[in-house]
């Protein structure tokens, strides 16, 4: 039996209020985007485990291999400890380090693969809609592509997977656009490299996203002495999605 071990990087920023999903403060104010980024974050990471757990599952082709994930969490905004306390010590936590969005994912996927990882996904954590299986799917399509991607609806990508360093795909990118998945694409084309597609989902980063939760996502806020000011928050909250809300 051959071990064949992959890695799973999650992208994620410690939840403190104000920091994380800016863009939804005006909306639903920085205490509850913080809550909503750490909901989400949590989902994710309950995903990557129940993927780590069926993998060999998953990937059950009759073959002479064990299959092995890694769950590795990037992070921004904290440290080790913190990370660990909050998620768990059985994942492996490291700082995303300096630079934009592009050199930061090109240093985590090539570090990787230089450690022997066969198979490199990356991941968010803004994208409810991305299943186990869709995670599965994309080690996968692994095994005979180049290039894995998962198109968001936003013109962006909320995943990206490939067996080899690719820094050229993260260069002269306009993050934070709606051109990030033309502009890699193209890249990607030019570069020869054989592209498979996963599903295209719905990131959450602007108020209108947050139309798409529906009923999915709870909010849970802690108040103490706060009758000031909760009549707003929960009026913001449900001018901007139909979501369930619980005040404690």
């Amino acid at each position: 039996m051959i071990d064949r071990t992959f890695t799973l990087i999650i992208f994620t920023r410690y939840p403190t209020p104000g920091v994380v999903k800016t863009r939804l403060i005006p909306a639903i104010g920085s205490t509850e985007a913080a809550i909503l980024h750490r909901q989400m974050t949590e989902s994710t990471v309950q995903k990557a485990r129940e993927l780590s757990e069926q993998l060999p599952i998953s990937l059950a082709e009759p073959c002479p291999w064990h299959y092995r994930m890694r769950i590795a969490v990037h992070f921004d905004g904290s440290n080790c400890q913190q990370m660990s306390e909050w998620l768990g010590a059985d994942l492996i936590y490291k700082d995303q380090g300096e630079g934009d969005l592009g050199l930061r994912m090109d240093r985590s996927i090539s570090a990787a693969c230089q450690s022997g990882f066969e198979r490199v996904v990356l991941i968010g954590t803004d994208c409810p809609d991305l299943t186990v299986e869709i995670l599965a799917q994309a080690f996968e399509q692994l095994e005979r592509s180049d290039l894995v991607l998962g198109a968001a609806v936003d013109g962006g990508y909320y995943l990206i997977g490939m067996c080899h360093p690719q820094p050229k795909l993260f260069v002269d990118i306009e993050w934070g656009t709606d051109r990030v998945l033309q502009q890699t694409i193209a890249v990607a084309q030019e570069l020869n490299l054989v592209i498979s597609y996963l599903p295209t989902l719905a990131d959450i980063d602007r108020p209108e996203d947050l139309a798409r939760l529906g009923a999915r996502i709870s909010i849970v806020i802690p108040v103490l002495n706060e009758a000031a000011t909760i009549a707003q928050v929960l009026s913001n909250l449900r001018a901007v999605v139909n979501i369930e809300v619980i005040v404690v």
